[in-house]
């Protein structure tokens, strides 16, 4: 029996199983992989919002990236939610030891605006975690909270896409999806910008009018991580990633009071 590629993910719980670990494991196995996880923090996390969240000791941290890394190895790794400096020295740390693509999704805040991580935190993502990364992620907010950068229109994400890359990641890919629908696109499609600084690929996909997209970010990195793993280029994994996300946010469906999450299992469902 062959192996699948193998994907860790090093983020934060959410209980309700929208994002983080959760969303990040469904979406491994989605696209044919295996996903192992590394836990950084616990949320009470539900439809409404983030209720509580404990983070992890930084040595409980190294101690479960040890484990998998050292025995079982590893193809890719996408780190999410590291809520604070020390944790984002100490994952920083790790990765740099490594030699397979690393995706970086910054996380700062959860769809409902509650803070995931530490002001403090800032200049350790910039200066130790970014550097690390083969494809970093940030979506618009992020991006302002990195870079000072505010993007409203599709034109300013070239420019929030240098910013980002003078911290050191090798790509970046600036997500869109916040953008006003007039300032978007044209067709009033979601736009991306993947660049490297020298090649820019424009990623674009119908907006679906569904309010539940909670994972969605978590989802994107993920789905990039595995397609790596599986041994896509940047571009094609990017544009794999950006089809299986529009497809899971399409499908999207509601759960508890509030907004619900994107659906990682999509295709099991549209499967004739």
């Amino acid at each position: 029996m062959q192996t699948p590629p193998r994907v860790l993910t090093v983020a934060g719980s959410d209980s309700g199983g929208g994002a983080g670990i959760q969303a990040d494991l469904k979406t491994m196995l989605a696209l044919g992989t295996h996903g192992m996880s590394v836990l950084t923090a616990v949320t009470a996390q539900n439809s409404l919002g983030v209720q509580g969240a404990w983070e992890l000791p930084a040595e409980a941290v190294r101690a479960q990236f040890r484990s998998v890394v050292d025995d079982i190895g590893v193809q890719a790794v996408k780190t999410g939610m590291l809520s604070s400096a020390a944790l984002v020295e100490t994952v920083a740390e790790l990765l740099a030891g490594l030699t397979v693509p690393v995706v970086v999704d910054p996380v700062g805040v959860s769809k409902h605006g509650d803070a995931l991580l530490a002001a403090s935190a800032l200049d350790a993502v910039r200066h130790e975690l970014l550097p690390t990364a083969t494809v970093a992620t940030p979506n618009l907010d992020e991006v302002a909270q990195l870079t000072g950068e505010r993007v409203d229109t599709a034109d300013a994400m070239r420019r929030a896409a240098d910013a980002v890359l003078a911290f050191g990641p090798r790509w970046v890919l600036i997500k869109g999806g916040h953008l006003p629908n007039d300032a978007a696109d044209a067709a009033g499609e979601a736009v991306d910008l993947l660049t490297d600084g020298s090649a820019a690929h424009w990623l674009r996909a119908p907006r679906h009018d569904n309010r539940h997209t909670h994972g969605t970010g978590c989802t994107l990195a993920s789905a990039l991580a595995a397609r790596l793993a599986l041994g896509d280029t940047v571009p094609q994994a990017a544009a794999a990633a950006k089809e299986y996300v529009t497809g899971a946010i399409e499908a999207g469906f509601r759960l508890g009071a509030g907004i619900g999450p994107v659906d990682h299992g999509w295709r099991l469902r549209t499967a004739p």
